[in-house]
């Protein structure tokens, strides 16, 4: 079969298109058709080696799929030939990546793909969708009612958490440009403020009288100072982009206020994690409100350039969709 493979660790252009031996599925794995895989930023971590985790080579690159079963094996129920589904843990932990023309699942980590939903719209949704229910209540306990702060709400991960905090009944603050204030408050925010105003501490203050029960920053700048401040008796930061940041941690006002810090990486949940993460994301495809903002479809073999684009920030929140078909 064609894959998006590498031979070592390094640089996009080790990415090579290719034929690659194809998968064989074991008793509880199911066989995929793969339909469309997207390309995220972790997948740039493990192709380059900044993610240590096992590989094997040749390594197919990718982490989720959309496609259709071609076989389910007899430890696998609940999966028939020809089933829409989907995966976003594949291609880390010793599991062979998504970027290729057929893909073997363990059947734990497949879920089936809504009735009516975009496939290509549902691949490029998927990873930032799991990162921000992980971050909201798997790590960040988000009940109703709270106040949740989400810094880059415009973005792929920051949109799905304005959308999923909002439909939990929070009230979201967010913060973004200007311009991306209306597609914000679409989604959900109650109040969305300008990250680049330079009264937004106090501007925060205010829209937050009470304090802020979850700070959430998907730019990964990790004001812990600033955060601090703003937190609610007991209020909770969760860390989840930032793998190079070494902000100062003001200790003594954090637990004064009883409040915690908490770091997550979604390569380290659970299957059981993952599931239910699943199971909410599959509630909110068919509202259509949790989707890509702006969509861009290519060949699979054009995996090495959006890995360069990836890495050297080209894309501007534009998900892209890499087809086999095409």
């Amino acid at each position: 079969m064609r894959a998006a493979f590498i031979e070592q660790l390094g640089p996009p252009q080790n990415i090579r298109f290719g034929e690659v031996p194809s998968p064989v599925p074991g008793p509880t794995d199911v066989l995929v058709d793969v339909i469309a895989v997207s390309a995220n930023p972790v997948d740039t971590f493990v192709r380059s080696g900044v993610f240590r985790t096992p590989v094997e080579f040749p390594f197919v690159v990718g982490r989720d799929l959309v496609g259709t079963v071609a076989a389910a094996g007899p430890g696998a129920p609940g999966f028939a030939v020809g089933d829409r589904v989907w995966c976003n843990s594949l291609g880390h932990g010793g599991r062979q990546g998504a970027a290729a023309e057929q893909a073997v699942v363990a059947a734990d980590r497949l879920y089936h793909l809504p009735e009516g939903v975009d496939e290509d719209e549902a691949v490029a949704t998927v990873h930032p969708a799991a990162t921000a229910y992980l971050g909201l209540f798997t790590h960040g306990a988000l009940r109703a009612g709270e106040t949740v702060l989400v810094a880059g709400a415009a973005g792929n991960v920051g949109s799905a958490l304005v959308v999923l905090a909002a439909a939990a009944g929070a009230r979201v603050v967010a913060t973004a440009r200007a311009e991306d204030a209306e597609y914000c408050r679409a989604l959900g925010a109650a109040e969305v403020l300008d990250y680049r105003d330079p009264e937004l501490p106090a501007r925060l203050a205010a829209a937050c009288p009470g304090g802020v029960d979850l700070h959430l920053d998907t730019s990964g700048s990790n004001d812990l100072a600033a955060a601090v401040e703003l937190l609610a008796p007991r209020g909770r930061i969760v860390l989840l982009a930032g793998a190079r940041s070494a902000p100062v941690l003001p200790a003594g006002r954090l637990y004064m206020k009883d409040g915690s810090v908490r770091g997550f990486v979604i390569s380290h949940a659970t299957t059981a994690e993952l599931a239910e993460a699943a199971a909410a994301i599959n509630r909110a495809l068919p509202t259509g409100k949790l989707r890509p903002r702006a969509l861009t479809r290519l060949p699979l073999s054009a995996t090495a350039d959006v890995h360069r684009a990836l890495e050297n920030g080209e894309l501007n929140g534009r998900r892209v969709v890499l087809r086999p078909d095409l």
